[in-house]
């Protein structure tokens, strides 16, 4: 007799008549009948050609064999629900999903993910990129990773570096010191967007939003033609464009903080990248604070 011709189910049968050593009692925690529960014993016992159970005044008892299956039945059972929760975490490790803002999925993201890729080839990165604002809210729903920019100092989740906003525009764009200035930005709830437009109207600088659109190359495009100035990341500066010194006449705008946000009960596969991430994105503490 193979371990094979074991059925599961009839061992489970066993293990709870053995623990309660009853088949009422067996019957009323597998949520089946007596007579059910006798008809598995008596189909482990014809399988394996030995009586397993012997009636007493007390109850049921085991027998010798039915003593002997009994380390065996717990062990196949133990086995069954091992090999079942590890294909089952596997399957759920196959993918994470990572929310990021534009600029840091185009340029600092895809070299990380690439370096995952080869350690772990196993596990699939789905990323979506665009304004971050909401994306930690809907962690665990829709995303298992967000990496978002905060104003200075607010925002929970690790923090993983400090970000300084600049102005920028294409190299041989002349920023006139006088007339309404021109700007392309990102939607509402960006906070640059939000910043530039504080920065400009406090000094009192006339302005106009020349361009608007969700995507880094897109904004770069338009600046990089001389048609408008942006703000960027001072770390991530698109190499068409420059910095604008405070000699433009523009006003200087605040630093965000890059935090990473993890969803509750993350996998060991989004575990895994989230801390690649943390250490491919931090810089020293020291960096971060000046």
């Amino acid at each position: 007799m193979t371990a094979s011709s074991l059925d599961p189910d009839l061992l489970k049968a066993f293990l709870s008549v053995a623990e309660y050593r009853s088949f009422t009692r067996a019957a009323a925690t597998l949520n089946r009948t007596q007579s059910a529960v006798s008809v598995q014993i008596r189909r482990l016992e014809q399988r394996l050609g030995t009586k397993l159970f012997q009636r007493t005044r007390a109850g049921v008892a085991l027998t010798a064999a039915g003593d002997e299956l009994l380390l065996y039945a717990r062990r196949l059972l133990d086995l069954n629900a091992e090999a079942v929760d590890a294909l089952r975490t596997r399957k759920r490790d196959a993918v994470v999903r990572l929310g990021v803002m534009d600029d840091y999925g185009t340029i600092v993201i895809p070299p990380l993910l690439a370096s995952f890729a080869r350690s772990h080839p196993e596990i699939r990165v789905e990323i979506e990129t665009g304004l971050t604002a909401t994306m930690p809210a809907r962690l665990g729903e829709a995303y298992d990773l967000v990496i978002a920019m905060h104003p200075e100092g607010r925002g929970d989740g690790e923090l993983l570096r400090r970000e300084q906003a600049v102005w920028a525009a294409a190299n041989a764009y002349p920023v006139a010191a006088h007339g309404t200035l021109p700007v392309a930005l990102y939607p509402p709830g960006c906070l640059f967007r939000q910043w530039a437009a504080e920065a400009l109207d406090a000094v009192g600088r006339p302005w106009r939003l020349a361009f608007v659109s969700r995507t880094l190359a897109a904004v770069e495009a338009i600046a990089a033609q001389g048609l408008a100035v942006t703000v960027v990341k001072a770390g991530n500066l698109p190499p068409r464009l420059r910095i604008l010194s405070e000699g433009d006449g523009l006003p200087p705008l605040p630093a965000g903080d890059i935090h990473l946000h993890r969803a509750r009960n993350l996998s060991r596969a989004g575990g895994l990248l989230a801390d690649h991430l943390q250490v491919g994105i931090s810089e020293p503490a020291s960096h971060m604070l000046t």
